[in-house]
């Protein structure tokens, strides 16, 4: 990893991309339900506010150690929005 910075654009740009998916999604099935979607957009959005937090955390003992475990921590849960924008009917 190599900053703070490419940390936060890297968090900034996989949750963007998750939620314009899910508003393609929206505008290609106008006949269904959004509340499934409209979930997946909220959970993107707190995904974003946990993890900017942690990356803005002061007082970290290992550094190399606490990014990774944030980038780590989006990539998951980045595949987790993943799944559920895929099993949206």
């Amino acid at each position: 990893m190599a900053n703070v910075r490419d940390l936060k654009k890297d968090i900034n740009y996989v949750l963007g991309d998750i939620i314009e998916a899910v508003y393609v999604w929206e505008y290609s099935n106008t006949d269904k339900d959004t509340k499934a979607s409209e979930a997946i957009i909220d959970e993107a959005i707190e995904t974003f506010d946990e993890l900017i937090a942690k990356v803005n955390a002061k007082n970290i003992d290992n550094p190399k150690a606490h990014f990774k475990a944030i980038n780590n921590e989006l990539e998951e849960k980045g595949k987790a929005l993943i799944d559920k924008i895929n099993k949206l009917g």
